[in-house]
């Protein structure tokens, strides 16, 4: 029997190539879907960690921020998205900062009693009125054709496109806020999955600081009910709906590229598939690789993702609420002088103990993803994210490494209570306390994201130099390879990175405007 080839191979399962999948094969396309684990959703799944415990929890990852309202719309996915009533609260030995999500006499409060005055928080109003002047104008073109840099910087004050865009963030930071705990609390956001000093002249870092505050013109990390893997399984739901064929232990070692555009893929079961158009949702250096070409260069992720399930939430030594001060993002040793103090150990091989981090609380948000009898137990599950902890550190001994970077970042939050974590720690089937701990070496292995890098290496601006060339859809689209009809879905596309969709999108557009759909 003769092979049918599909009009569209999509490489990976992750979010991106779901969305990819879904818009494609809605358009009638013969789209075959090619991942290589057994379940598919990627760093978006869920899974019971612990063995007998009745918690669904995501590995990988934790809220969602950058998935724009109108991909969610077209797709027709199932999803609340739900907001947090606490943007972040920071235990100091000064006070506690309390930022709630809707900013109110509390906020302002907090701010007095840590700095002394109103200053801090009349500044930080200002800030983050100019962080939206530009989030506003540009996230409504992350799903469009990239925009020249010109036409975004006419639209911005000039004052913060030079602050954000033009010069490294620690110079507005530390001419707006006098204050370490207020400027480290900013710093955060440029930080998370990048490792870079608030001055890195590279400006890594102001990118990811837009990133983290541009999703849908408001920056808001939202909680999904039913946890990440709910995000997931509603793009399985409607990428099977759309007729797309959606294969697991599908393992793809190499991409022979066709003269006339598109490639061959090639599997591990020695099967191979043709097809015009090839979407990759992974790496641009796992791209290279199965292209057979020369590496991007070395990546390398620098966080670490603690999980953990409780009995109960632990007290805190100040004496806040603990259903206050995990509700939002809880800030551990980040201080903008811890940061650049830990900054400097990790990049001299030394993991930063403690370890700088941030948590919070899914179930006091969303308690869907516990079994009945533990959410009428009060049971609780934390997320912790540490920063400062490169893939470098985990090398020579990824285990052993692993339990110290584990020990490190508990110690962080132990700092903060007023009771042993481990009185609060549930215990799974085999008696073990319910932790579980996330490295970059991990990601690589897991996940197949080389060096741990969760944006699939140093992200882009979200627009086009004013001298560069787009001859073609993909190009225009921010998702070309060096090969036609060859794209980038993933993270590692232009505008890529983080839980968006923004990825498969934007290379299920290419695809749709060269064919001229």
């Amino acid at each position: 029997m003769a092979r049918t080839d599909p009009d569209v191979v999509v490489v990976g399962g992750g979010h991106n190539a779901l969305v990819a999948a879904t818009y494609l094969a809605r358009t009638g396309r013969r789209v075959t879907l090619l991942e290589a684990r057994e379940e598919l959703g990627g760093a978006v799944a869920g899974a019971r960690l612990f063995p007998g415990v009745d918690a669904r929890v995501s590995r990988y990852s934790y809220l969602v921020a950058l998935l724009p309202d109108p991909v969610v719309d077209d797709l027709g996915l199932d999803l609340e998205l739900r907001s947090r009533r606490v943007a972040s609260w920071t235990p100091t030995p000064s006070g506690d900062l309390l930022v709630e999500r809707a900013e109110g006499p509390a906020t302002r409060a907090s701010f007095r009693a840590l700095t002394g005055s109103d200053d801090a928080y009349e500044a930080w109003r200002s800030f983050y009125a100019r962080v939206g002047d530009l989030a506003a104008v540009v996230a409504p073109t992350l799903t469009r054709p990239l925009p020249r840099a010109a036409e975004l910087r006419a639209e911005v004050p000039t004052d913060v496109w030079h602050d954000l865009v033009e010069r490294p963030v620690s110079e507005v930071l530390e001419r707006t806020f006098a204050d370490d705990t207020v400027r480290g609390v900013v710093l955060t956001d440029a930080l998370i999955g990048t490792f870079a000093r608030a001055s890195d002249a590279s400006l890594v870092q102001n990118r990811c600081f837009l990133y983290h505050l541009v999703g849908n013109g408001t920056g808001e990390w939202r909680v999904p009910v039913g946890g990440m893997g709910r995000v997931a399984d509603e793009l399985v739901r409607v990428a099977r709906a759309a007729g797309a064929d959606l294969r697991t232990g599908a393992v793809v070692t190499g991409l022979v590229p066709l003269p006339g555009g598109g490639a061959e893929v090639v599997l591990a079961d020695g099967s191979r598939v043709s097809a015009p158009h090839v979407l990759l949702g992974c790496a641009p250096a796992e791209a290279a690789r199965l292209l057979g070409t020369d590496d991007v260069g070395a990546l390398e992720g620098s966080q670490l993702k603690v999980n953990l399930l409780l009995r109960r939430l632990p007290r805190l030594r100040s004496g806040a609420d603990p259903a206050t001060a995990f509700a939002g993002t809880l800030h551990l040793g980040q201080g903008y002088a811890r940061l650049d103090e830990a900054y400097g150990q990790a990049a001299a091989g030394v993991l930063p103990d403690p370890l700088p981090a941030e948590v919070y609380c899914h179930t006091l948000t969303d308690p869907s993803i516990l079994g009945a009898s533990l959410r009428e137990a009060g049971f609780q599950t934390l997320t912790l994210f540490g920063v400062h902890a490169p893939a470098r550190l985990f090398r020579d001994d990824p285990d052993g490494m692993r339990d110290r970077a584990r020990d490190a970042a508990l110690r962080s939050l132990q700092a903060v209570l007023a009771e042993p974590l481990e009185d609060c720690l549930a215990l799974d089937a085999d008696g073990r306390p319910c932790v579980e701990v996330v490295t970059p070496v991990d990601l690589e292995h897991e996940l197949r994201m080389p060096g741990g890098h969760i944006f699939h290496g140093d992200l882009a601006w979200p627009w086009l130099a004013d001298d560069a060339v787009a001859r073609t859809p993909a190009e225009a689209w921010g998702v070309a390879t060096a090969h036609p009809g060859v794209l980038l879905c993933g993270s590692g596309a232009v505008r890529g990175g983080a839980v968006s969709g923004l990825g498969g999108h934007n290379a299920a557009m290419a695809v749709l405007a060269a064919a001229g759909s």
